[in-house]
């Protein structure tokens, strides 16, 4: 019996929508996370049996789901890509995969790590026509390919939170990476910024390949009509992907040049339609992911072939940034061995094999990070320090020397753990008694400091910002924001996020630092501005 994959759709606006209904088809569609509650209401309504959520953290927490996949904002990606392979699941990202190459990087690392697949969302390469198109330079029907060309142009979508040739061009230069079967050499690109000057609206990329190949590619969402065309020129025959055309997506021209009188003369002959499949390449894109799942195989448009593409963007964007100086793309096959260095440990310390690491995280004298344990950016571990097994730490995280972290501990990004202060992880211990199967979780939120020597008994939260007097005995929840102190730890007064004490009038207060405020209502305080 094969097995049925449960998908997480994330983001269901423009995109989104399309995954969701394909997913369904395929009867992997397990639950929907949107902020818009027009976007869930549309859901609930269209997917009855679907759970619905606006909490990303749901999405990870649900251990019945098998992948996550992700229709956000394109700067939202590797956040959302990184924590959902963190929480174990396999991951469809739409493009761009990250925003950089550093963080594409990252992510590839962690798919290996963490054996998950992590599949980027190139649509094209699912489009049947496509499919053949590759399948004819592969078996040599175009003879010797000289030159590319993709046109992309349309009036709108207009985005904000990306320029034109990070929005569209992703597809084509996936398209003609694989079509080629190499990386560039160099990149440049011209562009126009016309609605907003820092946000590019045309782009113009040329491509150059080690085997002499020539790639350009033409992005616009400020045209007067919509085209979507790819160019194939061979040195026996040029082909002709046009996307638009509801029938014949793919055209061969068997035209020859000749030489006359020492001069070129083109031979020109009828076109030949390829036919092609009709399916939707969506569905063959969503199909491909759950079973790359089922099969444990790689998928096509893997995390490599997403890094290689956002290299080439990146080169791209750098050349846009310098009036279209040619920039040198650098290769990929080292990738590993540059993700080895982003982090430093003394060498008196030991991190198991099967640990995760992030960019710029120190660790100092003799710690020990133990097997299955995450810990993420920017972070400091000092001296003598354990962590693990199978703990997870966020980003610019700070623990002093002389602390333990258990299994069942989490840090959220921020906290602060003051020098020797505990952790616990089990109720009633006894030596005698193994009681590996009772641990209570901790969870300490983002921006907590747990001030030296205190201890946190097992089982409880730490609220976001709060702070945690040295020496304090926490035997209960600590609000967000609370400033607890003794043994056991009372609330003592409320903090700001930048640590400074607040003062409330009428149930308002307002940072002598910082200049955020803030509202308590009862025991709970938030922001307010």
């Amino acid at each position: 019996m094969q097995k049925t994959v449960r998908i997480g759709v994330v983001g269901t606006g423009y995109w989104g929508k399309n995954l969701a209904r394909n997913f369904s088809s395929l009867n992997s569609l397990a639950v929907i996370c949107d902020l818009d509650e027009k976007n869930l209401a549309y859901s609930k309504k269209k997917y009855p049996g679907v759970k619905t959520t606006n909490s990303f953290l749901d999405i990870l927490s649900d251990d019945s789901l098998d992948a996550v996949v992700i229709s956000t904002p394109a700067e939202m990606h590797y956040q959302m890509a990184k924590d959902s392979l963190l929480a174990d699941k396999h991951v469809f990202v739409e493009k761009p995969m990250a925003l950089n190459v550093d963080q594409g990087e990252e992510l590839l690392g962690l798919s290996h790590d963490r054996k998950r697949i992590l599949m980027v969302g190139h649509l094209l390469h699912y489009h049947p026509a496509v499919v053949k198109l590759k399948a004819l330079v592969e078996e040599g029907e175009l003879g010797k390919i000289e030159y590319i060309y993709s046109n992309r142009l349309n009036l709108g979508k207009i985005r904000r939170e990306e320029n034109i040739l990070w929005s569209f061009a992703p597809h084509d230069i996936s398209v003609i990476l694989g079509l080629t079967g190499e990386m560039p050499e160099h990149a440049s690109s011209f562009g126009g910024n016309y609605l907003h000057e820092k946000i590019a609206d045309v782009t113009l990329s040329h491509l150059s390949f080690p085997s002499g190949i020539k790639a350009h590619i033409f992005v616009s969402w400020l045209h007067p009509y919509k085209e979507q065309r790819l160019v194939v020129v061979g040195d026996r025959k040029m082909a002709l992907f046009n996307d638009l055309d509801s029938s014949d997506k793919l055209i061969v021209y068997p035209h020859v040049i000749e030489w006359k009188d020492h001069l070129p003369t083109a031979n020109k002959k009828e076109g030949q339609i390829v036919p092609v499949d009709q399916v939707e390449p969506l569905r063959e894109e969503c199909r491909h992911f759950v079973e790359c799942i089922i099969d444990n195989r790689q998928a096509r448009t893997d995390g490599t072939e997403g890094l290689q593409v956002l290299t080439v963007l990146q080169a791209c964007q750098e050349s846009l940034e310098n009036n279209g100086k040619v920039i040198p793309i650098s290769k990929l096959s080292d990738w590993r061995k540059r993700r080895e260095k982003i982090y430093d440990v003394h060498k008196t310390s030991i991190v198991d094999e099967g640990c995760i690491i992030g960019r710029g995280t120190k660790v100092w004298h003799f710690s020990h990070i133990i097997k299955g344990s995450v810990i993420g950016n920017d972070c400091s571990i000092g001296q003598n320090v354990m962590i693990g097994p199978d703990v997870k730490i966020g980003n610019k995280v700070k623990i002093q020397n002389n602390v333990s972290i258990y299994p069942g501990v989490t840090l959220e990004d921020g906290v602060f753990c003051g020098p020797s202060m505990v952790f616990t992880n089990v109720y009633n211990p006894r030596s005698y008694i193994p009681r590996k199967d009772e641990i209570r979780p901790t969870m300490v939120r983002e921006g907590a400091t747990l001030g030296a020597n205190s201890t946190i008994l097992c089982g409880h939260t730490i609220g976001r910002f709060a702070f945690v007097a040295a020496g304090s005995v926490v035997i209960d929840d600590i609000s967000d924001f609370a400033l607890v102190a003794g043994n056991p730890a009372v609330i003592k007064g409320w903090i700001c996020r930048c640590g400074v004490r607040l003062h409330f009038e009428d149930g308002t207060a307002t940072c002598d630092a910082c200049g955020l405020s803030y509202k308590k209502e009862k025991d709970k305080v938030s922001i307010i501005s």
